[in-house]
């Protein structure tokens, strides 16, 4: 968050106020009113280093890590599940069979998401997504009891339509509500406390089967990852409309005040024409998570005991909390122009392409799917000799996941402003990348080689960023102009700007 700046700086002070542009900066044809203003609910503090804002609960900050925690306790839960291979079965058809079918209704449902969540709300969108995952779960409590399959895969579907609906929400959330010179720490916040649902999700099998070298976690897992689905989809209402949203300098999110199914679906097919180059990220939205069937199946599932895949899941997510804090802090440095960032970011995911999925391939050489699919091979453990070295190379996979989305969040975040035009962009990126998933894990259940799958990975990785490099270098500027993000919307500048202040003492209640 920007720092307070006092209300005298200079000579010109006594003409200026703080939080109050020059007459002609309240046209809506002008950029964003940067000044630091803390509306009424703003609280501040006065301490040695300077007075510092206590945010109130319709904040975006308040307002982002609720969701987040949806996020924890639901995707989560879900990836820790997946993370352990075969959704934590010893033969993963089912898992594969199911995932399919999850990410099949996700890619349809989720091209249209962002319509859906305009419409109907982020509170019920967000409930309705999370409920989703907590049938998934449970399905595979009772594919322990009955090896009934098609539950499994009917769960499954039923979750890529929720899921849908509940990414599309959080993405809009993540990337319109923040200011423009904080997006990527909203971003890296946001997939730092996601992701932690994976570490703790992943703790829970850990513990579970601590002293178990079999392949089949227990029904307390499945139990466990139920409980903390179900509190995700109860926490959804506790987010406040995104209407009701206020910035730090009392600006309000721009949506669609008055929106109707014919607005939000016509919005969808607007939004297509008016900004077509979006295609260009397309290919990075398909390679998102084009590599977790390799990933959690051809590695982590074909390689390891459960108890030590339950270690490589945790180690995993760890990872991704600290790929996405860097990553985010990066994309926030003021020092540089944000264009700057954008070319300065791509040319980093190019580097880590090449190094980490170079040592993934120097690895991959060293097994086949032949080899690992008998019942009688003998799977590593974290005693075996040689551990360390795959160990690590599956943290730098989960460091350099969080890195890819991390970018791809900040990237389609510096576009616009429009919460209403994120949340169809949002809606684009998880439909992709949901179609990608359904080739990926369908491959996996046909028993490609694992070495054609990492291929795969890594070609379609480095090939997506060449795609996406003319985007990046000539359509992301250093701030987007106020009456661009107005034009998707029914909204004027009057029901968007900063807040006027009058004088410093009205800013809030002083503490």
């Amino acid at each position: 968050m920007a720092s307070f700046e006092s209300e005298k700086q200079g000579p010109m002070a006594n003409d200026t106020k703080i939080g109050i542009p020059p007459k002609e900066q309240h046209s809506p044809n002008t950029e964003r009113n940067t000044s630091v203003v803390y509306p009424t609910g703003w609280k501040y503090r006065t301490h040695g280093f300077g007075p510092w804002p206590i945010p109130c609960y319709a904040s975006p900050p308040v307002q982002l890590v609720l969701v987040a925690l949806v996020c924890f306790f639901c995707p989560g839960m879900f990836n820790a599940l997946n993370g352990l291979g075969g959704g934590g079965q010893v033969d993963a058809t089912t898992a594969d069979n199911s995932l399919v079918a999850v990410y099949s209704t996700f890619s349809v449902v989720g091209f249209f998401a962002g319509s859906i969540t305009n419409r109907l709300g982020i509170k019920l969108t967000l409930s309705l997504g999370g409920l989703g995952y907590c049938l998934y779960v449970s399905s595979y409590l009772s594919y322990n009891h009955n090896q009934n399959s098609g539950f499994v895969i009917f769960a499954g579907a039923i979750l890529g339509v929720c899921a849908g609906m509940l990414w599309a929400a959080q993405g809009a959330i993540m990337m319109s509500y923040p200011e423009e010179n904080a997006k990527g720490r909203y971003i890296s916040w946001f997939w730092m406390i996601f992701n932690l649902g994976g570490v703790i999700g992943s703790l829970i099998p850990l513990g579970e089967n601590i002293h178990s070298t079999a392949g089949t976690v227990s029904d307390g897992t499945y139990i466990g990852f139920m409980v903390l689905t179900f509190l995700g989809a109860c926490l959804a209402w506790t987010l406040v409309d995104g209407r009701d949203v206020i910035r730090s300098d009392g600006s309000h999110v721009i949506l669609m005040k008055h929106p109707s199914w014919r607005s939000e679906l016509l919005g969808l097919w607007e939004v297509l024409q008016t900004d077509i180059w979006i295609v260009f990220l397309f290919p990075m939205f398909l390679a998102s998570n084009w590599f977790y069937s390799y990933q959690f199946n051809g590695v982590n599932g074909a390689k390891f005991n459960i108890r030590t895949r339950a270690l490589n899941n945790t180690l995993y997510w760890i990872s991704q909390i600290i790929g996405a804090y860097v990553f985010g802090y990066v994309l926030d440095i003021r020092s540089l122009r944000r264009t700057m960032r954008a070319k300065v970011a791509w040319g980093l995911l190019f580097v880590l392409t090449m190094v980490v999925w170079g040592g993934g391939y120097a690895w991959q050489k060293g097994y086949t799917r032949a080899e690992t699919s008998p019942k009688t091979y003998v799977k590593d453990d974290w005693t075996s000799h040689g551990y360390v070295g795959p160990m690590f190379l599956y943290m730098f996979y989960g460091f350099y996941d969080a890195a890819w989305q991390t970018c791809v969040y900040w990237f389609i975040g510096a576009l616009t402003n429009n919460g209403r035009k994120l949340a169809n962009f949002a809606g684009f990126y998880k439909g992709i990348q949901s179609a990608g998933s359904v080739i990926t894990f369908r491959i996996d259940a046909l028993k490609v080689p694992f070495m054609n799958e990492f291929a795969s990975s890594w070609a379609l990785l480095a090939g997506s960023l060449v795609v996406a490099a003319p985007l990046i270098f000539t359509k992301i500027r250093d701030t987007i102009p106020i009456d661009e993000d107005l034009v998707f919307t029914d909204e004027t500048y009057e029901d968007v700007k900063p807040l006027a202040v009058q004088e410093q003492t009205g800013l809030g209640e002083k503490v």
